[in-house]
């Protein structure tokens, strides 16, 4: 394997050695917020077609932090990461420098990438809806029926502040404005079954065990259930539930991202963006996609069947830049509502 997952401190002092002696030489270092044997076999097709090897670095939190304190002098060549919010945020932090590759953008469509060219989406997820497979009869539904009172006491949610939430409700602000997104949210709070908590997976499990009928979560978290050898009990979870869409049929599911950042003092910066070339091939956002369960940005690339059979899905396209804007007032409505209390 030429894929290497290494801790913040071999990292550091891996390039510490090189100093003085040879600069590293066809390598990349990644700083990643996935986990390193999520991205290993698209790492590992990158070396074997080009011969240029790669390092992980694999950080739960604080990856932005890190490499401002870093500087200049930052080993980071290229940043891997989940959501909107944390991409734009590593550009505003001013970490990240821009990418203008003929070969990225003709692969990776508009409202999926920064305007700047500072961030790109490689795999989408959608926001949907967890609903019983005994208890809710219908197929479809939207965002804003999730505050019909219909619903009362039966949706199981994560916490309002966690950053896929923060982004569907940024999203709800896009389209309808403040006003109407806060009317919203008190509707949504008011039809909770339970206070916010947990992770997607225990929206599922809520369902499962009858505590609500339906539940919010990302798609790729199904897959993940769906093949969960080491928990089999997760597969209960998934096969309690039915995946709906909301608003299939008019302006399109709320997705988020995957994606990847040149990273702004990239001592490897030619083969880093070789590397993000390579991420941005169908090949490459085949691979990725399979692994993680989400669909590829390019229209022409396959998802897997895993992913397939969750349905079709027709995204928002709205420009996920657009969205991000307003990150900070979704965050504030979902404390000024007191959704999670």
């Amino acid at each position: 394997m030429h894929v290497k997952s290494i801790h913040a401190a071999g990292l550091s002092a891996l390039i510490a050695a090189s100093v003085g002696t040879t600069a590293l030489a066809a390598e990349v270092n990644i700083y990643s917020y996935r986990q390193p044997d999520l991205i290993a076999p698209l790492l590992e097709a990158f070396t074997e077609e080009t011969g240029v090897k790669t390092n992980v670095l694999f950080l739960n939190k604080g990856l932005v932090e890190r490499m401002k304190a870093e500087g200049e002098n930052s080993p980071a060549d290229l940043i891997l990461t989940v959501d909107i919010g944390r991409l734009s945020n590593a550009k505003d932090e001013g970490v990240t420098q821009p990418v203008d590759s003929a070969a990225i953008n003709g692969t990776i469509p508009e409202n999926y990438r920064d305007p700047e060219g500072h961030w790109y989406g490689l795999t989408t997820r959608g926001r949907v809806v967890y609903a019983s497979k005994d208890r809710v009869p219908q197929d479809t539904i939207s965002y804003e029926e999730l505050a019909d009172p219909k619903w009362k006491g039966k949706i199981c949610i994560r916490s309002g502040q966690h950053i896929y939430n923060v982004a569907l409700v940024a999203s709800m602000i896009a389209h309808h404005g403040e006003e109407e997104t806060e009317k919203w949210l008190t509707g949504v709070k008011d039809n909770l079954a339970r206070k916010p908590n947990g992770n997607d997976r225990a929206q599922a499990k809520g369902v499962f065990a009858g505590e609500c009928d339906i539940g919010i979560g990302n798609t790729y978290y199904v897959g993940l259930m769906q093949n969960n050898e080491k928990e089999p009990e997760q597969k209960d979870w998934a096969n309690a539930i039915k995946v709906l869409f909301p608003n299939s049929g008019d302006r399109g599911t709320h997705v988020n991202i995957s994606g990847m950042a040149l990273a702004k003092h990239a001592p490897n910066k030619d083969d880093a963006v070789k590397l993000m070339e390579f991420l941005a091939s169908p090949k490459g956002q085949e691979l990725y996609a399979e692994r993680v369960y989400e669909y590829p940005v390019d229209p022409n690339a396959q998802a897997s069947d895993t992913v397939k059979n969750f349905g079709d899905i027709n995204p928002d396209k709205l420009p996920l830049a657009e969205i991000a804007k307003n990150r900070p007032k979704a965050s504030e409505l979902v404390d000024k509502v007191g959704f999670n209390n």
